[in-house]
């Protein structure tokens, strides 16, 4: 049987390996704590009697700020690691969760920069941690399958899905799938031009863009925009790494534009966002092919070429389009 001390160890381990706070009970006694980074006080106070309740091995809870707690229980033992995030809190959050703990008022910045000094981990790689921790204490393996996937909310989900499918077939007799054809070939093509990092033909397609209608993506309307935004942005994304675009920059474009659309106010600021996030991307994929400062004659060609790769391509037709004399372009 596993000895108590065993258990500390393992949970400093674990608290200096997340880097977060760690607490451990036993029959409901809170017999041991540790912390990497000083605690001014304890934010877990806030959702003590929820967490203590929650009885599988391995489990996680989220509070209402977004805030998770992973949770192992073995025999009489409870371990609790966290409070974290996944992506940061805003000024507006933090200061809600403060007040909610009943602190005294002038201690918010203290109370701030400890929050902020907690380790932003991934949901994912903290339950990784807890299996492994879980198995040196338990014996027991556990996958993060068998933690974040249950069956009864599988069936309750799959259920639900069908129902409101139903629903929706009945409240719109008819086929759509003209519209959704339409809506794909849009959005095959803005790809494309993002891809190749086309901002010419960009431009002119945004002037003549069909009307395409967006399926439902929420019940409120500046949720739907920032919704469609989110998606947009990842498939932008995604379109301009394929088209040369290094990854780690792509990504955290897309992670500033996001945050900069949830800031958003008003449909029409997102919309207005959306067109600066696709040409932002067909720039910056245009600049990687032809070089980081391209003459406008340079870019010119360069979008001819892109827009005519299934054609022949002879230099008195580039010329031609670019209203220039055949000689004049070749030694430019």
């Amino acid at each position: 049987m596993i000895k108590t001390e065993d258990i500390k160890y393992a949970c400093t381990n674990l608290g200096n390996l997340s880097g977060l706070p760690i607490r451990l009970f036993k029959k409901g006694e809170n017999i041991f704590d540790y912390s990497p980074v000083r605690l001014f006080i304890d934010p877990f106070i806030h959702d003590k009697e929820s967490i203590l309740k929650l009885t599988d091995g391995i489990t996680y809870y989220q509070n209402s700020y977004y805030y998770y707690y992973g949770i192992i229980n073995h025999r009489d033992y409870k371990i609790v690691v966290g409070p974290f995030r996944q992506i940061s809190i805003s000024d507006q959050e933090l200061k809600e969760f403060y007040f909610s703990l009943s602190i005294n008022q002038s201690s918010y910045d203290e109370f701030a920069s400890m929050m902020h000094s907690f380790e932003a981990v991934s949901l994912s790689s903290l339950l990784q941690m807890l299996c492994l921790a879980y198995f040196s204490i338990s014996g027991i393996k556990a996958s993060l399958e068998s933690i974040t996937i249950h069956e009864p909310e599988q069936l309750s989900i799959q259920e639900e899905m069908e129902k409101e499918n139903v629903e929706k077939t009945i409240d719109t007799p008819g086929s759509d799938s003209n519209e959704r054809n339409k809506a794909i070939d849009a959005e095959n093509r803005l790809l494309d031009m993002v891809r190749r990092g086309d901002v010419a033909a960009l431009t002119d397609y945004f002037r003549t863009i069909p009307a395409i209608k967006s399926g439902q993506v929420a019940k409120e309307q500046l949720r739907q925009a920032k919704n469609i935004f989110i998606v947009t942005a990842t498939l932008v994304s995604r379109a301009a790494i394929r088209g040369g675009l290094d990854a780690s920059t792509a990504l955290a474009l897309s992670d500033s534009y996001i945050q900069r659309a949830e800031l958003s106010n008003t449909p029409d600021e997102i919309t207005e966002l959306s067109y600066r996030l696709v040409l932002d991307y067909a720039e910056k994929v245009s600049k990687v092919r032809i070089g980081t400062d391209p003459s406008m004659l340079v870019t010119k060609v360069s979008n001819y070429i892109q827009s005519h790769l299934s054609d022949p391509i002879k230099v008195e037709n580039i010329a031609k389009a670019l209203y220039m004399g055949r000689s004049r372009l070749s030694t430019n």
